[in-house]
């Protein structure tokens, strides 16, 4: 079986962009890689109702935590086949984004910790319940919110398909997100963490070789 990587982070980290160095990197060590990004936009019923409702669709579903962290962990529900197959024919599958971002977003809203009530939901939901793969590592890609905020706008200034939805215009909420994905990365929620200075510019090559080799 490959390892499962999943690269996690605030939005305007960085994620995409590692995502395929990484892949780069670990073609060129020899290793085969598939990438999946979520939510599944145009591929999942449930990643479009979670895009809808963060544009201002479907009247107040947006203001439901667990609503909302209900319809990502379907998005991923639906994809676990997927990344078993994936798991099967490749060396690496990264995933943009995964159980954690649901987690880190839905207690952060909730003005919780990482040690709360909804990051054990989560976890009693997408992995006990669903049965999704536990990672084999997850990278979180460490930048300040006010620079991710940053490149977000930028973002959507360029590409008119990124307009910023409603949880990245909420610039208190990033910064709570962020203090909760540092607590699940020291804490090792499901997995080993690294974490990288998405700041001063990642090295792809060796967070390769680290996943090649893990110490």
């Amino acid at each position: 079986m490959g390892r499962l990587v999943v690269i996690e982070g605030l939005d305007g980290a960085g994620k995409r962009t590692l995502t395929e160095a990484l892949t780069k990197a670990l073609r060129n060590l020899g290793r085969s890689v598939t990438t999946l990004a979520f939510p599944r936009y145009g591929e999942s019923v449930h990643a479009d109702l979670v895009r809808e409702a963060l544009h201002r669709g479907h009247g107040d579903l947006a203001d439901s935590v667990y609503g909302m962290g209900l319809l990502y962990a379907l998005d991923r529900r639906g994809a676990r086949d997927v990344i078993a197959n994936d798991m099967a024919l490749s060396d690496f599958v990264l995933l943009d984004r995964y159980v954690a971002s649901n987690a880190a977003y839905g207690a952060a809203r909730l003005h919780q910790d990482a040690h709360g009530e909804f990051v054990r939901w989560v976890r009693e939901l997408e992995i006990a319940r669903f049965g999704l793969p536990v990672p084999d590592a997850q990278i979180l890609l460490r930048v300040s919110p006010e620079v991710a905020a940053e490149r977000a706008e930028r973002r959507a200034k360029a590409d008119a398909d990124r307009a910023k939805d409603a949880f990245e215009s909420d610039d208190d909420l990033q910064v709570r997100c962020a203090r909760v994905y540092d607590q699940l990365a020291a804490g090792a929620w499901l997995s080993r963490w690294h974490v990288v200075d998405g700041t001063a510019g990642s090295d792809a090559t060796e967070l390769a070789r680290l996943l090649v080799h893990p110490g």
